[in-house]
């Protein structure tokens, strides 16, 4: 069966039934308080600012390697990373920055990967592309296009196997859902019955090529031919996007069932920061997509509505989260660079311990 949701129609759920035509009114999300709608909002302004903060810093020279910033997505990391249980995980690809915040990882190691310094998340040696943190259920951060798909799928396995209720959360982008690993990790899950939630962010865009002139048909409905749940849902609305998301949470976690779901976005940079996607996109179509549906300004008039907060609150929310981005581009700036030894470390478990090691040969080759 399919479930799909759109801005129009109203949610339905796996039996058929009509949801509440506005999602602010389903239960995930009227349950909330507005202490936890200021702070739902709060998270997508750091991740924001933090990514503004980094394009300078790239520009600045400070930050080398790749950048794949998550402006104009925000409300679907943290859309969803918000349903997270004890026993979810997520794990994504190279655009991770707004999945790293969202689960609550600090900003100052996540900055300090992005300099390359050994204070970072990774210690200085993943780069934008590879932020990790275990113990926020977070695994990262792929370079591999739809190489982190049967990851997730693995994740999910290893709950199933463990009985856990939980669920793994695998983003991709519109650009990996031709990738025979995803379709084989689609096939696994389907037909283990794996709880795993296969989302796909689709921004339009796959690099410099639109979805129009590289994917044929709906990316959420290829599910079908797994005889798997599919949902889409609009990634610039907060309420949506956990409205949506919930549903399949929840179906995975009490039936162990997989699905995907296709949220579409926006980003308003290019696929990289060295991308000149000027050259394949009017300027006017991001302006337009800025104008009426940034999901920043769609949720801060929806709380103004509805008393949440005011003006001033949502301004100082902004001040707070452009000074914590200055503080994490000062704490990486001030950090130390990894010393030549350090690459042997982090590699093998066995040069980490070696009072423990049980091989014998060379771990490394000079």
């Amino acid at each position: 069966m399919s479930t799909k949701s759109t801005a129009n129609s109203a949610t339905k759920t796996q039996e058929g039934a009509k949801g509440p035509s506005d999602p602010r009114q389903a239960p995930i999300n009227a349950r909330l308080t507005p202490a936890e709608k200021i702070e739902l909002y709060r998270t997508m302004v750091r991740i924001r600012r933090f990514e503004e903060r980094s394009l300078r810093s790239y520009q600045a020279k400070k930050i080398g390697g790749f950048l794949h910033l998550y402006i104009g997505q925000e409300a679907v990391a943290v859309g969803c990373c918000s349903l997270m249980g004890a026993n979810d995980h997520v794990i994504t690809a190279y655009r991770d920055h707004g999945h790293a915040i969202a689960v609550g990882m600090d900003t100052k190691p996540l900055m300090a990967e992005l300099y390359g310094k050994v204070t970072g998340c990774s210690k200085g040696k993943g780069g934008s592309m590879h932020y990790f943190d275990p113990s926020r259920n977070f695994w990262g951060g792929h370079g591999i296009v739809g190489g982190q798909i049967p990851l997730g799928t693995g994740l999910a396995y290893a709950l199933k196997y463990k009985g856990l209720k939980g669920a793994a959360m695998a983003f991709m982008g519109d650009g990996a859902v031709n990738q025979g690993a995803v379709h084989e990790a689609y096939n696994l899950a389907a037909l283990w019955d794996l709880p795993v939630i296969f989302v796909i962010e689709n921004n339009g865009y796959s690099m410099g090529t639109s979805q129009a002139r590289s994917s044929a048909g709906d990316l959420a409905r290829r599910a079908e031919g797994y005889q798997m749940a599919w949902g889409v849902c609009n990634g610039h609305d907060v309420y949506e996007v956990r409205s949506v998301m919930n549903e399949f949470l929840q179906r995975a976690r009490e039936q162990s069932k997989p699905a995907v779901v296709e949220i579409k976005t926006y980003r308003y940079r290019g696929h990289s920061v060295a991308d000149p996607d000027r050259t394949y996109r009017d300027k006017s179509e991001i302006e337009e997509y800025q104008r009426t549906k940034d999901p920043i300004n769609v949720y801060r008039t929806s709380l103004i509505a509805d008393k949440i907060f005011d003006d001033a609150a949502a301004e100082q929310i902004d001040t707070e989260a452009r000074a914590e981005a200055d503080v994490a581009a000062d704490f990486a700036e001030a950090s130390p660079f990894p010393t030549p030894d350090d690459i042997q470390k982090d590699v093998y478990w066995e040069t980490d311990n070696p009072s423990q090691r049980t091989s014998s040969g060379r771990l490394f080759f000079t």
